[in-house]
């Protein structure tokens, strides 16, 4: 796979100077890259060892003929390029096309054209496969379940029964589709009954052992979303759990059952979310995320990493914290915590004054 950084800036839209017929073989870090790399230093600091580059993706204004190079492409919005470039650059799983001899297939499954099912995978009863997906080496997919066109399954991953997803799906590896929702109820009031309603003890609950709830519903995943390594998403107790289009979700994300998320949401590593929450459009949830069950958040919300939402959320905030806050005033809050020592010297110090001064008289 070659191309020259002609064609690489064509494809980019972006401007190209020097010798843009020039082969490029691979992207690189700058101070690792060879001749046939184009180095990657979209910004100054990045520009100081170029390595043996003949050609660099810099940033605009750049005075490339003074760092040695033969050739350069200028990239307004760094991370925009990256996205195009490293999509040009991927050499893919290497899985090969086609129906492997140990996959298994029901008679009754539909595969559309160009369906390529790696080895071991399994496609159940009532299957519908979209045309030109991928089913990775060991992955299943339920009865009845629907996947949409341009689907890419890596291996191990598990699309649950009557489980629906849209066009071009991306799952990583291990990934989780259609798991049963986490819901047991006791034939009595239990403690956690108690404690929720009354914020204090447990009151008179006695131990009792948990009954089952069943998840009836299933999972509905909109077109363009993508679902990281082991992360898992439950299906709904009654209706469908539900993620719109275009949502972005990192390794070990938790959706919990009768979740309702709306489009564009980006959750980074090891969020969780619990059952019945609604969550808007836009919303952006930081690494190791907790969001408590049955409450909202609102369009276009930012929780930075670490962050615990109790409670409702408005839309527009940005929040962080536990329990969260808005995040300037989490900063003040922080702060004023890490006064807190002085503070109490200085009280000590008061008191002291103070108790001297009453003695003496």
């Amino acid at each position: 796979m070659s191309y020259t950084v002609q064609q690489i800036a064509d494809a980019l839209g972006a401007e190209a100077a020097g010798d843009t017929s020039l082969t490029i073989l691979r992207a690189a870090e700058p101070a690792m890259a060879g001749p046939d790399d184009l180095a990657l230093a979209m910004s100054p600091k990045y520009a100081e060892d170029l390595g043996q580059a003949r050609a660099a993706m810099l940033w605009d204004g750049a005075d490339w003929q003074a760092m040695g190079l033969r050739a350069a492409i200028f990239a307004p919005r760094p991370r925009r390029a990256m996205a195009g470039l490293t999509a040009m650059m991927d050499p893919g799983q290497g899985f090969a096309p086609g129906i492997h001899p140990s996959a298994v297939i029901d008679p009754t499954a539909e595969l559309g054209e160009g369906v390529s099912v790696g080895p071991l995978a399994v496609v159940s009863a009532g299957a519908r496969i979209g045309a030109g997906s991928v089913i990775g080496p060991h992955c299943f997919v339920g009865v009845n379940a629907v996947l949409g066109r341009d689907g890419f399954l890596r291996e191990m991953v598990s699309i649950g029964a009557r489980v629906r997803i849209g066009d071009r799906f991306i799952a990583q590896p291990g990934a989780r589709i259609g798991s049963d929702g986490f819901s047991f109820v006791t034939p009595e009031v239990s403690a956690v009954e108690n404690a929720r309603k009354t914020m204090g003890d447990t009151g008179d609950a006695r131990p009792q052992a948990w009954v089952r709830i069943h998840s009836l519903g299933g999972v509905e995943i909109g077109d363009d979303v993508e679902v990281g390594a082991n992360s898992c998403i439950d299906n709904g107790t009654i209706r469908a759990t539900q993620i719109g289009d275009g949502c972005k979700f990192d390794n070990l994300v938790h959706v919990g059952h009768n979740v309702r998320i709306g489009r564009d949401c980006l959750f980074a590593g090891q969020t969780g979310i619990s059952g019945s929450v609604d969550i808007g459009n836009h919303v952006v949830l930081g690494g190791q995320c907790g969001v408590a069950d049955n409450i909202f958040i609102g369009d276009g919300v930012v929780a930075a990493g670490g962050t615990k939402i109790l409670s409702n959320v408005p839309a527009g905030r940005v929040m962080m914290g536990y329990p969260a806050v808005r995040m300037d005033q989490h900063t003040e809050i922080y702060k004023a915590q890490r006064r807190l020592p002085r503070l109490m010297r200085d009280l000590d110090a008061l008191k002291k004054a103070v108790f001297k001064s009453g003695g003496s008289e």
